[in-house]
């Protein structure tokens, strides 16, 4: 027997998936795996077991759920999970196959794995007999690993471009002083999501003008449990004793401007995900190649004026030929506003 694959939605199963959204959470945000949450169901639509996926090596949404529960107890259970099981052996075994093994008789997932390797397992549970249904609160899931999907879509990590400015868009006055153009909230606000990232990459510019040390701190300035990899690019060779240098994770060096190559190798090292704080020159570089996925503006309320934009040329010559933003949300932090904005119509 042969089951069947839906692309509906059943409101009976959106508050399960809701629950494994907020699952999925738990998990890091950063390294090569996404965050997934799994809630098995019985027959009678009661939660039997709850799982996510905590980070890489580790068991998968789908096992972690399953092994909370005795040998046989999910026979004929509903598997919620946010996103297709991989169908794959890496440092675990295939959740399809594991999922299998228990005996469920419905799959209910949000988003397809888009793993040219790992994906497959709502395919196999199908033709196993498996009844599957795709598509459950697919943008809610897609949204929660945005990020993610990028990466593996698009084959190279996820970039996130950000700055600070004054409302005139100038990111530092006449003399180069731009400590702080923003408070305290905004500032905390940028060192979490370093810390949720897998990278931070800066030209040799502005750590030779800076000497920023790259790190993701907590508000009393200790050092946050997660570190991002310190990535420099640029032709300019970077002082030993560069504060850059001393941190926690040795510094990546890419000894020149050629970014596609530069992103496909940190890809191909795991890294799904980057910041880039590295100054106007950089910023433009990225933005002038349409190599940006997301943009975080910290705007605050004073005017500078002067020479000192936060972008520089982008290759606009015309107003027709300016990209588009969406803007994603819009933030309060203290006295400043922060807009993160992405890429219109991707």
């Amino acid at each position: 027997m042969t089951g069947t694959t839906h692309a509906s939605t059943p409101g009976a199963f959106a508050t399960a998936m809701r629950r494994a959204i907020s699952l999925s959470t738990l998990g890091p945000s950063w390294g090569i795996n996404p965050r997934v949450g799994c809630v098995l169901l019985d027959v009678n639509g009661a939660v039997l077991a709850e799982g996510w996926h905590r980070g890489a090596g580790t068991a998968h949404a789908e096992v972690d759920a399953l092994s909370q529960l005795p040998p046989s107890a999910a026979r004929g259970a509903t598997a919620v999970v946010t996103l297709e099981p991989c169908n794959h052996t890496g440092r675990t075994g295939p959740c399809s196959e594991a999922l299998l093994r228990a005996g469920i008789g419905r799959l209910v997932y949000g988003v397809r794995d888009p793993g040219p390797a790992s994906s497959g397992g709502a395919e196999r549970l199908a033709n196993a007999g498996v009844d599957v249904i795709g598509g459950v609160s697919a943008d809610e899931v897609s949204e929660s690993i945005h990020a993610w999907l990028t990466a593996e879509r698009l084959r190279r990590p996820f970039v996130t471009i950000k700055w600070a400015s004054s409302l005139d868009g100038r990111i530092a006055a006449a003399d180069g002083s731009s400590r702080w153009i923003t408070g305290d909230p905004a500032r905390h606000d940028v060192h979490e999501r370093r810390a949720a990232v897998d990278a931070i990459v800066a030209g040799t510019g502005t750590v030779l003008a800076d000497d920023p040390s790259l790190t993701a701190r907590r508000p009393d300035g200790s050092l946050a449990e997660h570190q991002p990899v310190p990535v420099i690019i640029g032709e300019r060779p970077v002082p030993d004793d560069a504060a850059v240098r001393r941190g926690p994770v040795p510094a990546l060096v890419y000894p020149d401007r050629d970014l596609p190559t530069v992103l496909t190798d940190l890809f191909e090292r795991g890294i799904r995900s980057v910041f880039v704080e590295g100054g106007p020159t950089l910023a433009s570089a990225f933005l002038a190649a349409g190599l940006w996925d997301e943009i975080l503006t910290y705007t605050a309320p004073v005017l500078i004026g002067g020479p000192r934009l936060a972008v520089t040329d982008i290759g606009v010559g015309t107003l027709t030929d300016a990209p588009r933003l969406t803007v994603h949300d819009v933030r309060r932090l203290g006295d400043d506003v922060l807009f993160i904005t992405r890429p219109k119509g991707r």
